[in-house]
């Protein structure tokens, strides 16, 4: 398009796209920031693109509108705004005043008339007119003067854009819009008439004056619906139409672009903690108010960074030289593959200093490549220097890193420090623990994304195929960024003794132990597997077939438009809830409450949960034994769940659903190599014995002195009597109470998980907190020292943030109280079995060299054991295991033997 005299940008559409898009950015005090940078962001960019053209900045003003007035239920689907983008408008618009911009907020009406009418008015002009937007009403006033720009996607709509993307020209839009309505502003529109309709009618009839008054013609139950609902088409179509007449008093000289107020800029750049935008300002630079973050502070490689490519060995030995000086060193290796087990070396990037790095390629093949150094030279070279346990190194999730290496021979060491790691113990739910989602955290800088550099979907190249013009830089980036992440983030933590320690000698330590069990992998039986793939598709199929009897037709039990029909129109069950569309609900929970009433929807779930096992895995992990090993690989992730537990993918091995028989003998397939055993140590019900020691409940307390079944206890307790004499319901009860209260469950949960009235499920509940009023007090202390200082701490000293707390939002706020009262137990819990690990691989190492252990799961450690030693080590390890923490309770641990993991149980 030609250069924009005018340029409107549509901000309300991007608030709420911003929020939604960007990670859930904050401060380190828990203030959000998401929608203020990505708003931001785009309007540097604006300025920057547009500085010779009139702008303005127009924002939805508080208030109700004339639509409003017109139609009662107009957006009245739509749910509150969130607290945490209410609480960035304030923000937003002082930085739009701040960087010179006009800013619009019209009360009465809506952004869209506020733009509509300004971009008329210059259009009458003869002047060329951007409208910055992501809203498709405004496809209405495109012209030839008038162009849309989608700026989070940079892409352009003039007027062949909006006919090819809707297949009409924009003075039809509005005739379009009032016919298939708007779910999101709640626009009625006419009930069965989608966009194909809309625009068939559109085509043949011309109008929508022309489709109402020859309604007559339209047949079947569309042409019914058309007919039923002219009058509502008619306000339809009026709350749709964008105004074009408003009486502002804005004029020309109005939305002339004006001078920065850096001091305010400043303020909020250090606030909301922008770094890189403020670092600008600090130093003078030109690009401190105009350059987009994407650009000027996106990418350290696009900064006065010194980076360089390492073609010839001398440039490699000076690196050398200096990286053995270095006290620290960020490594980063680049590959063909995510996947570690897949993943071939191309080239390793260094830093020692930030802003400055080094690229060294191995394996670029791409034609015309430049001549790169001797693989195997360059690694005879790096291997004493990589495998030096004085020399210490640094990484981004270096854990990959060693799988890389070790499968060019060398086994990395002198590893002290994982920025990933280090941002996920300052705060685990500060944000995602990814790079780009740090360095945009903590360094206000975006990183160059590997889609820049490779592409993106098929046409996506492995890196060995990038060209080094452009690979070089981006490796070096990743070397420098780490190194700058841990000079940023590890301050902080040592500002905080346990998160430090929590750091120091719990995750940083499990890096090197979790490596190896993820290369040494597990065995699976694939023909039991395949085996039973076969009968759960046997057992699909009965089901489906009873699925068929009881509905009286054949329908697809994967499709939730046919259970819609089936359940709500046939079968006429309760709407329990709908989705977002508006449709009735079929999600698992619903279906669940269903089910007690209706069989129909118990074989639903029924058969989902055999299909889920089928395809994650009784199908998928044959496929997944590596060719090499015979084994499976799974991969453990530690910067993931926010208590600090574990989790696995590939396959994830915490998912196996063990309460159903089905699922049990999937663990069937896991099998011990000939003349050995699987050893399953399994802490005993282990966040039960944390809620006795935080509690300090004496009742608590007693059951597990006397090594007591704790559920008949809490049963006799409860329900009176003797512990011995507890009948099996009662003993069920006691147990969903004691598990129920840890997850926060309230007695309505209780009463539908027991199958008995709320108001029994309550008494239970009473007589629980009556017989134990520990752990009563013990969550009402730790609920108000939650909302005090906003985070709850484990045993260890591990931190759970909770930014929700004291939401505004009582749902939220609630659901955040639960999780403080949840958190220290499981968060202990995983500290706890990660100090056994870090226990048993170093007794392992010293004590029973020819024991593997090799796989966690949940509360449990897997181990392959010489048949001969297997009694031995069950006794041992179990009495390892239980020495792992001193609480105020035993810690017990069950271990046993068999050929399969299930055996083990």
């Amino acid at each position: 398009m030609k250069q924009p005299d005018l340029v409107l940008v549509d901000g309300s559409s991007y608030l709420y796209r911003a929020f939604h898009a960007l990670p859930p950015l904050t401060t380190a005090d828990g203030r959000p920031t998401g929608a203020v940078y990505g708003v931001g962001n785009m309007l540097r960019r604006l300025r920057k693109d547009y500085a010779d053209a009139h702008i303005a900045v127009v924002f939805d003003a508080p208030g109700k509108t004339f639509r409003d007035e017109l139609f009662e239920d107009y957006k009245a689907h739509r749910p509150p705004m969130p607290d945490d983008l209410r609480d960035q408008i304030d923000p937003l618009l002082s930085m739009v005043e701040a960087l010179g911009l006009p800013l619009l907020r019209e009360s009465g009406v809506e952004a869209d008339d506020v733009i509509g009418t300004l971009a008329r008015e210059a259009a009458s002009r003869g002047q060329q007119v951007l409208i910055s937007t992501g809203d498709k009403d405004m496809a209405q006033l495109v012209d030839e003067h008038i162009t849309l720009v989608n700026t989070m996607t940079g892409k352009f709509m003039d007027r062949a854009g909006v006919e090819e993307k809707f297949g009409i020209p924009p003075e039809r839009i509005i005739d379009y819009l009032a016919l298939v309505g708007d779910k999101s502003d709640n626009i009625p529109g006419v009930p069965k008439v989608g966009p194909k309709t809309a625009v068939k009618w559109l085509k043949e009839f011309g109008d929508l004056d022309q489709i109402m008054a020859r309604a007559d013609e339209v047949k079947g139950k569309v042409g019914e619906s058309l007919r039923e609902n002219i009058e509502q088409l008619k306000l339809s179509r009026e709350l749709a139409t964008i105004r074009l007449d408003l009486d502002m008093g804005v004029s020309e000289s109005d939305l002339k672009l004006g001078e920065a107020d850096v001091a305010t800029l400043r303020e909020l750049y250090r606030s909301h903690e922008f770094n890189s935008w403020l670092r600008e300002l600090d130093e003078g630079s030109g690009n401190a108010v105009t350059a987009s973050p994407d650009q000027a502070g996106a990418g350290a490689a696009e900064e006065n960074n010194d980076y360089q490519v390492l073609l010839k060995e001398a440039e490699l030995d000076e690196w050398i030289k200096r990286l053995k000086q270095t006290d620290l060193m960020a490594v980063d290796t680049e590959t063909t593959s995510i996947h570690y087990r897949q993943a071939e070396l191309v080239g390793l990037s260094f830093a020692i200093e930030p802003g400055e790095a080094a690229y060294l390629p191995l394996a670029h093949d791409y034609e015309g490549a430049p001549t790169q150094i001797d693989r195997a030279t360059a690694l005879k070279k790096l291997k004493p220097l990589l495998e030096d346990p004085n020399l210490a190194k640094v990484g981004h999730h270096i854990k990959y890193d060693m799988h890389v290496l070790a499968g060019v021979g060398i086994r990395l060491a002198g590893v002290r420090h994982d920025s990933m790691l280090a941002s996920y113990v300052l705060d685990s739910t500060a944000t995602r623990h990814d790079m780009d989602s740090v360095a945009q955290k903590y360094l206000g800088i975006t990183p160059i994304s590997y889609e820049a550099v490779a592409g993106k979907g098929v046409k996506q190249k492995t890196f060995n195929q990038i060209e080094l013009d452009t690979a070089g830089p981006y490796a070096a980036e990743d070397a420098d960024i780490t190194l700058r992440l841990h000079q940023a983030i590890q301050p902080r933590l040592e500002a905080i003794p346990n998160l430090a320690r929590v750091y120091q000698d719990l995750e940083m330590p499990l890096v090197p132990i979790l490596q190896g069990m993820e290369e040494r992998g597990v065995m699976v039986d694939a023909d039991k597997l395949r085996e039973q793939s076969a009968e759960l598709k046997d057992s699909m199929d009965a089901i489906e077939r009873q699925a068929h009897d009881l509905a009286g037709q054949n329908f697809n039990l994967g499709s939730p438009k046919q259970l819609q029909k089936i359940l709500f129109e046939d079968l006429e069950l309760p709407v329990v809830r709908k989705t977002p569309k508006g449709q009735p609900s079929t999600a698992e929970d619903v279906l669940e409450e269903l089910a007690v009433s209706h069989e129909l929807p118990h074989m639903i779930l029924e058969h989902r949960g055999l299909s889920k096992l089928r395809s994650t895995y009784t199908d998928k992990l044959p496929q997944m034994i590596d060719p090499r090993s015979g084994r499976v690989h799974t991969s453990y992730h530690q910067a993931v769940a926010a208590t600090g537990r574990l989790s696995s993918s590939d396959p994830n091995l915490q998912n196996i659903p063990i309460r159903r028989a089905e699922g049990r003998r999937i663990r069937k397939a896991f099998i011990a190599p000939e003349g050995q055993r699987l050893v399953a140590a399994d802490y005993s019900q282990i966040e039960l014995r944390i809620m006795a020691h935080l509690s300090g409940d004496k009742g608590l307390l007693k059951a597990f002195e006397q090594d007591l079944d704790i559920h008949s206890a809490t049963a006799a307790e409860v329900f009176g009597g003797k512990a011995e004499a507890v009948a099996p319901d009662q003993r069920r009860a006691a147990k969903a109470i004691n598990f129920g209260l840890i997850y926060g469950m309230s007695a309505w949960g209780l009463a539908r998980q027991l199958g008995i009235e709320r108001q029994s499920a309550q008494e239970y509940v009473n007589r629980y907190f009556e017989r134990y009023p520990g752990v009563a007090e013990y969550m009402d202390r730790t609920r108000r020292q939650a909302h005090e200082q906003g985070y709850v701490e484990t045993v260890f000293g591990r931190r759970l943030y909770l930014p929700e707390i004291n939401s505004r939002n009582g749902q939220r706020r609630q659901y955040a109280e639960r999780t403080a009262i949840n958190a220290p137990m499981q968060g202990s819990a995983a500290d706890i079995i990660k100090r056994a690990m870090l226990d048993v691989a170093a007794w392992l190492s010293d004590e029973w060299p020819e024991v593997w252990m090799i796989m966690q799961v949940h509360d449990e450690l897997v181990f392959e054991v010489p048949e001969q030693q297997t009694d031995a080590f069950c006794r041992a390890v179990a009495e390892r295991m239980s020495q792992a923490a001193e609480l105020s309770v035993p810690l017990r641990v069950d271990a046993e033997s068999g050929v399969d993991w299930e055996e083990a149980h």
